[in-house]
């Protein structure tokens, strides 16, 4: 008997301008049971957040016109607690991080990241989220 997939019947939201980063991290997140929807941008996410309702969300932060800061605290200033969210971008260092964190974020991820490293980061950050 397989174990269950860690990600299972969960709803993410990927948001990442990049049609080669949104690709693979949704097939990453459905690989392992994960029921992912990407989108383009900013404002692309926040049409779809209601009517998706998603457990998690995956930023990416450079985007044109609004930014993944921008984004999570529209998000936030809206329902702060709705679901956890993650940067994950190619703006890596520590001063990146406490930004991102500072805006609203759970965690920080730099780009790239190891398929496997993903799972166990959305894994973590929901169940932590979730013990709130």
């Amino acid at each position: 008997m397989q174990p269950p997939l860690p990600l299972a019947g969960l709803k993410i939201l990927v948001v990442d301008d990049d049609d080669d980063s949104r690709f693979y991290i949704t097939v990453v997140l459905e690989a392992d049971g994960a029921i992912a929807t990407a989108v383009a941008s900013a404002a692309a996410a926040l049409k779809v957040i209601p009517q998706l309702q998603p457990d998690v969300l995956i930023c990416d932060i450079a985007m044109p016109n609004e930014d993944g800061y921008t984004l999570i605290r529209k998000i936030r200033a809206l329902k702060p607690d709705i679901f956890p969210a993650i940067a994950l971008t190619a703006y890596a260092d520590t001063e990146d991080r406490n930004r991102a964190l500072a805006a609203g974020f759970q965690d920080h991820v730099g780009k790239p990241v190891d398929p496997g490293e993903l799972v166990e980061i959305v894994a973590n950050v929901v169940a932590s989220f979730k013990a709130q």
